[in-house]
């Protein structure tokens, strides 16, 4: 081959070696721009989505607290500032039953989810009532479905406890400071709409006191 011949072949390997780099730059170019991309279509779907969550679990909490604001249909409601607050040693001769508030034993009943099945102390219960607890009561007339429903929830929700009270009129009743609820089922959304309020909720004396480490019953 000649020197013409050799240096016209070198010159084409390195035109074809130029033109293999410019197409592997460009292939380098156009990956990096997709991968960019689609970066940027997953970081602004993620943002969307994560938006979209707030939103929602706001718009969520919104109809909550709405719901939790709505009067609640039968409660009867007492004056709070009637409802005197002494510590007592004796018996307390309350007017409604299950009591709604009043003197009340110095010790509460531990009301951290505890679902007794015996009757508990008034006095202790009562004061159970002062620290935002909500007292659930039930008679014969309740259903074992209603009870075990009832107990279900209870023990999942703190600053509540549960007891049978034979004596009381309506099947079952739920009891805050001021305020108490009576119901024929464990179904009626009513119970959920008083929880939601009532558990150290506005009504409540003494916000914060303890519910644990108080009396404790069978």
């Amino acid at each position: 081959m000649s020197k013409t011949s050799k240096k016209q072949a070198a010159a084409d390997r390195k035109a074809r070696i130029e033109a293999l780099r410019r197409a592997e730059r460009a292939r380098e170019r156009r990956n990096r721009v997709i991968t960019v991309t689609l970066s940027t279509v997953i970081v602004a779907g993620l943002v969307g989505w994560g938006a979209y969550a707030v939103h929602n679990a706001d718009r969520k909490d919104e109809q909550k607290a709405a719901e939790a604001a709505k009067p609640i249909s039968g409660e009867k409601v007492w004056d709070a500032k009637k409802l005197t607050r002494n510590h007592v040693q004796t018996k307390v001769d309350y007017p409604e039953n299950p009591p709604v508030g009043g003197d009340h034993a110095p010790v509460w009943m531990t009301c951290n989810g505890n679902v007794y099945t015996k009757a508990v102390p008034d006095e202790n219960a009562v004061h159970s009532l002062e620290h935002g607890a909500v007292w659930v009561t039930y008679n014969d007339k309740a259903t074992q479905t209603d009870r075990d429903t009832l107990a279900d929830k209870v023990s999942k929700t703190p600053y509540t406890l549960m007891s049978p009270d034979r004596t009381q009129s309506g099947a079952i009743t739920l009891t805050a400071w001021g305020h108490q609820l009576s119901v024929k089922t464990a179904a009626d959304p009513r119970v959920e709409q008083f929880l939601t309020e009532y558990v150290q909720g506005p009504q409540t004396p003494e916000p914060g006191a303890a519910c644990t480490n108080g009396l404790t019953a069978s």
